[in-house]
């Protein structure tokens, strides 16, 4: 048994639930317009519940930017001393800032909470995909998915090659699609909303070349994973897109590029 065993009940709860609601709602539950359906709606349930963890990581950012002249000021003053006493005072002094620009204390942990989620939720679809039960998703859903398909190819078939240029097709423009958006919103949303200021060279160099790396990752990952899995990462990286443009638009970090280009928010 796992830890993430709980969660990937939980989920596998949601996507029964949503099966059930499309099948209402008139869409053949064997089609994979009904599995696709399902993947969204587990992808949209699992985003709003994180959303009070990316409104704490907005928050984050802007305290940690009104913050930043202070710390480097203040770091400057106290380079090179390293006597118990100075170690005190830099400690007082960062806590004396980090109270004044209301930095939570917990720091980035509470944005750390959502990795098993997503962890739960990527060995969900695997197993699914795979034939495997999982709670709600009995043997007959699983089985349903199994057999469901999208243009003609399974949802549970993996690889870019071996059968057909239908399904390469299929394989390759979801895989694309899913390392567009994330390049999208990597290079031009969430970069221009960091602070790039007295950011190391090496540093810059290595944030620069981020969205492409990710997006050459997720291609090549899309020959090893289920076409279902495909889908998922497209859901996904749509929200991932719109609440980055959300944040961008309204919400710009201080002291970053979107920042001057935009109109921050009430």
């Amino acid at each position: 048994m796992s830890i993430l065993d709980p969660l990937s009940h939980a989920l596998a709860a949601v996507i029964a639930s949503a099966h059930s609601g499309v099948t209402l709602v008139g869409v053949d539950p064997t089609s994979g317009t009904a599995w696709v359906l399902c993947i969204a709606a587990v992808v949209v349930v699992v985003r709003i519940v994180l959303l009070p963890v990316a409104v704490q990581g907005v928050r984050l950012a802007h305290a940690s930017a009104r913050a930043r002249p202070q710390l480097l000021e203040l770091t400057e003053r106290y380079r090179g001393r390293k006597d118990p006493e100075s170690l005190r005072a830099l400690a007082a002094e960062r806590r004396r800032i980090a109270a004044e620009h209301k930095i939570p204390r917990m720091g980035v942990l509470p944005l750390l909470v959502q990795l098993p989620l997503w962890m739960a939720l990527y060995h969900l679809v695997s197993q699914a995909a795979a034939g495997t039960p999982v709670g709600a998703m009995d043997a007959a859903l699983v089985s349903s998915l199994g057999a469901a398909t999208v243009l003609g190819v399974p949802l549970a078939q993996r690889g870019y090659l071996g059968a057909g240029t239908t399904h390469l097709v299929v394989v390759a423009g979801l895989a694309g699609t899913a390392a567009l958006l994330s390049f999208v919103t990597q290079k031009f949303l969430t970069a221009p909303n960091t602070v790039a200021a007295d950011v190391p060279e090496a540093l810059a160099r290595v944030q620069a070349v981020l969205p492409t790396l990710s997006a050459v990752g997720l291609v090549a990952a899309g020959g090893f994973v289920p076409v279902a899995l495909l889908v998922y990462w497209v859901c996904n990286a749509t929200w991932t897109l719109g609440q980055s443009a959300v944040v961008w638009r309204w919400f710009p970090t201080p002291g970053s590029p979107a920042a001057t280009r935009t109109t921050p928010g009430p």
